[in-house]
């Protein structure tokens, strides 16, 4: 379940180290391009948890 603490961190915890205009990625400030990349990430990290939930099986809580 550590996966759902992806999107925090992403959005969160690292963001004011990320408040960044001057490098570019994509033609893309680099703030604007870290949410973009932070918001793709969110479902996948759902998805991940989700998996390992149902790989542990019925009845069985988490840790």
């Amino acid at each position: 379940m550590l996966w759902l603490l992806l999107p925090y961190v992403l959005f969160l915890a690292v963001l004011p180290l990320v408040n960044r205009v001057t490098p570019t990625v994509l033609g893309l400030p680099f703030l604007f391009f870290w949410m973009l990349v932070a918001t793709l990430a969110t479902p996948v990290a759902v998805w991940l948890a989700r998996r390992a939930d149902l790989r542990r099986g019925p009845g069985k809580e988490g840790s």
